[in-house]
């Protein structure tokens, strides 16, 4: 199953009831910067999140003060996720780090580990954007209506 789940917002509760939903407003997230802020607030990352691409990563492989086994990272308005971020290639970084923690979620062996596995969706609203940046760097995702 892929990392990635492009879902209008109506159905993402019942899609994932259980889950914990991180919510982005993709208009708000324009920019890379805007974007560590906000799931800063979604995800109530520890004060010592670096604001940039190396700290999420570790970050996203910890989550180690969430009491959430089930975690959803909603990007809404996805059309407008990003948009005045001036290199693509940032995007894809940021993307490529999203579906990597994702794909490592679903292979956690706690007992070697020490960590309890977790559940990571990364779900957008669909958005024709969006989904030809997937398409154009090869990303494996999943359409629900």
């Amino acid at each position: 199953m892929p990392n990635f789940v492009f879902i209008p917002s109506e159905a993402v509760l019942s899609q994932y009831a259980g889950f914990r939903i991180a919510r982005i407003d993709g208009r708000q997230t324009p920019t890379l910067k805007a974007f560590y802020e906000a799931i800063a607030v979604a995800l109530d990352f520890p004060d010592y999140f670096g604001y940039n691409l190396d700290s999420l990563d570790e970050l996203l492989n910890d989550f180690d003060w969430l009491e959430d086994e089930k975690v959803v990272l909603y990007i809404a308005n996805s059309d407008a996720f990003l948009a005045q971020e001036p290199k693509e290639e940032k995007i894809v970084d940021l993307l490529n780090i999203l579906d990597a923690t994702a794909e490592d979620w679903k292979y956690v062996d706690e007992e070697v580990e020490e960590i309890s596995p977790m559940e990571l969706v990364i779900a957008l609203d669909p958005s024709p954007r969006m989904q030809d940046l997937f398409d154009r760097e090869d990303f494996a995702y999943q359409v629900v209506s």
